[in-house]
Protein backbone atom coordinates (compact mmCIF):
# COMPACT_ATOMS: atom_id res chain seq x y z
CA UNK A 1 0.00 0.00 0.00
CA UNK A 2 1.12 3.47 -0.78
CA UNK A 3 1.61 5.60 1.88
CA UNK A 4 1.42 9.49 0.85
CA UNK A 5 2.25 12.69 3.26
CA UNK A 6 -0.06 15.66 3.47
CA UNK A 7 1.26 18.82 5.59
CA UNK A 8 -1.67 21.50 6.67
CA UNK A 9 -0.84 25.04 6.08
CA UNK A 10 0.43 26.97 8.99
CA UNK A 11 -2.72 28.26 10.61
CA UNK A 12 -5.15 25.44 9.74
CA UNK A 13 -6.69 22.62 12.00
CA UNK A 14 -8.11 20.65 9.20
CA UNK A 15 -8.92 19.98 5.65
CA UNK A 16 -12.06 18.75 3.88
CA UNK A 17 -12.26 15.09 2.85
CA UNK A 18 -13.10 15.97 -0.79
CA UNK A 19 -10.46 18.99 -1.02
CA UNK A 20 -7.54 16.31 0.45
CA UNK A 21 -8.65 14.13 -2.11
CA UNK A 22 -7.84 16.50 -4.65
CA UNK A 23 -5.09 18.25 -3.06
CA UNK A 24 -3.07 14.89 -3.06
CA UNK A 25 -3.45 14.23 -6.66
CA UNK A 26 -6.02 11.24 -5.97
CA UNK A 27 -8.98 13.04 -8.11
CA UNK A 28 -9.13 16.16 -10.21
CA UNK A 29 -11.36 18.32 -8.73
CA UNK A 30 -13.09 18.87 -5.47
CA UNK A 31 -16.38 17.84 -7.01
CA UNK A 32 -15.05 14.35 -8.30
CA UNK A 33 -14.08 14.32 -4.90
CA UNK A 34 -17.27 14.59 -2.91
CA UNK A 35 -18.68 12.00 -5.74
CA UNK A 36 -15.70 9.26 -4.51
CA UNK A 37 -16.83 9.91 -1.02
CA UNK A 38 -20.54 9.59 -1.53
CA UNK A 39 -19.66 6.35 -3.13
CA UNK A 40 -18.35 4.41 0.45
CA UNK A 41 -14.64 4.24 -1.30
CA UNK A 42 -12.94 6.24 1.07
CA UNK A 43 -12.22 5.40 4.95
CA UNK A 44 -10.71 7.34 7.98
CA UNK A 45 -8.91 6.22 10.52
CA UNK A 46 -10.32 3.04 9.14
CA UNK A 47 -13.70 3.45 9.19
CA UNK A 48 -15.91 4.30 5.53
CA UNK A 49 -16.68 8.10 5.71
CA UNK A 50 -19.64 9.31 3.64
CA UNK A 51 -19.58 13.40 4.90
CA UNK A 52 -18.35 14.66 1.34
CA UNK A 53 -16.57 17.81 4.17
CA UNK A 54 -15.78 15.42 6.63
CA UNK A 55 -12.64 17.30 8.54
CA UNK A 56 -9.68 15.72 8.49
CA UNK A 57 -6.93 16.79 11.13
CA UNK A 58 -3.59 16.10 12.15
CA UNK A 59 -2.42 12.31 12.73
CA UNK A 60 -6.02 11.05 10.73
CA UNK A 61 -4.95 8.74 8.22
CA UNK A 62 -7.43 8.38 5.30
CA UNK A 63 -7.47 5.76 2.85
CA UNK A 64 -8.87 5.09 -0.70
CA UNK A 65 -8.04 2.45 -3.24
CA UNK A 66 -4.74 0.80 -2.06
CA UNK A 67 -3.67 4.90 -1.35
CA UNK A 68 -3.26 6.24 2.50
CA UNK A 69 -2.57 9.50 3.33
CA UNK A 70 -1.49 10.62 6.60
CA UNK A 71 -2.34 14.45 7.14
CA UNK A 72 0.49 16.08 9.31
CA UNK A 73 0.91 19.77 10.73
CA UNK A 74 3.79 21.77 9.88
CA UNK A 75 6.59 22.08 12.44
CA UNK A 76 6.92 25.48 13.83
Amino acid sequence: METLEFELDDGHEYVELNQLLKLVGLCDSGGIGKQIVASGAVAVDGKVELRKTCKVRPGQLVSLDGVEVLVLTTAV
